[in-house]
């Protein structure tokens, strides 16, 4: 008898590098995702005829394994160098500058990296309601038999989904994850690379600011120069905001002004984030039940950043490949 296939729910990059590693050890998988467009908090959305980055800000690298996707990507012009170097901005102190990693970029939006990685898998746009298990202990997702099940999703999002017979797993998924309203602002020119020490600007650190967290150059980011400019909020103002998070807007308006000098912009687009980012870490870079369940993200792993979570779903993936008796090549 033909075994159910691995159902992975979720597409974002750890479900969609958790189902090509099964897909590429020849296990049968099924790749579900609730939104229209892949991604998840990798997402983008067109405005002012261009595609801006709304959740994740860019990737870096410190996988070997990681770091050679990154360098195809780039050989295939889909990613490059952003910056390593960010300015940092606080209240009634002049700007100053940080250097870190090596971010990367995407021109067509981060996005399209999980759309080149899920090239080919089979992909199904649908809405799950439960994860659960039948009399006979098989797996069903919406009373659909699966052999194993993968939750590519933060911990509040996984727990959710798991029904009655599934609850004495719901204790291992106890990870908050905090908001963050995202405000995308465009102008009819660039008027902010001043305020950078080095004379240009790609994207600020906000220390000590009720509004803004982080403020994105994504001009910069995507290779344009396009006068966008996307800015994250503090987890308090976004958690102020859940209901309607255009009233975060003004706040966050304010303050991009107060720290960059820019006017009124032309136009404006809010996007919440409910569960942003992964507030606590944790060394397990995912979880895998006797019974068949995972779960992974940027919530498995030392940090959250979109490399842990391509790590986890690569892992998890690699896990279960093993456990039917695909040993990963």
């Amino acid at each position: 008898m033909e075994q159910a296939p691995v159902v992975v729910v979720g597409a974002g990059i750890a479900g969609v590098a958790c189902a090509r590693e099964l897909s590429a050890d020849g296990v049968p998988v099924r790749l579900v995702d609730r939104g229209h467009r892949i991604g998840g908090r990798m997402g983008a959305k067109r405005l002012d005829d261009r595609p801006t980055d709304l959740g994740a800000s860019y990737l870096t690298t410190s996988d070997d394994d990681f770091a050679a996707v990154v360098r195809d990507w780039r050989s295939r012009g889909l990613a490059h160098e952003w910056t390593d170097t960010f300015t940092v901005l606080a209240p009634e102190a002049a700007p100053g500058s940080t250097t870190g990693p090596m971010r990367w970029g995407a021109r067509g939006g981060l996005r399209s990296l999980v759309e080149d990685l899920a090239e080919g898998l089979p992909l199904e746009h649908r809405a799950v309601a439960r994860v659960d298990r039948d009399a006979d202990g098989r797996l069903l997702v919406d009373g659909e038999p699966a052999s194993s099940v993968v939750l590519a999703m933060p911990d509040e999002q996984a727990a959710r989904l798991l029904g009655p017979t599934l609850r004495a797993e719901v204790p291992a998924l106890e990870h908050p994850s905090e908001p963050i309203v995202a405000l995308v602002a465009w102008w009819a020119e660039r008027t902010w690379d001043h305020v950078a020490p080095e004379g240009r600007f790609h994207g600020a650190f906000v220390n000590d600011d009720p509004a803004l967290s982080f403020v994105a150059d994504d001009g910069r980011r995507r290779g344009d120069d396009a006068p966008v400019l996307v800015a994250h909020s503090t987890p308090t103002l976004a958690a102020a905001h859940l209901a309607e998070p255009s009233g975060a807007a003004p706040a966050m308006l304010a303050a991009l002004q107060r720290h960059l000098g820019v006017p009124l912009p032309l136009g404006t687009h809010v996007h919440r984030w409910s569960l942003a980012r992964p507030i606590a870490e944790r060394p397990a870079p995912y979880l895998l039940t006797d019974g068949g369940l995972g779960v992974c993200g940027d919530g498995w792993g030392p940090t959250a950043k979109v490399e842990t979570a391509w790590r986890s779903g690569r892992d998890l993936g690699r896990a279960l490949a093993e456990r039917r008796g695909h040993p990963a090549g």
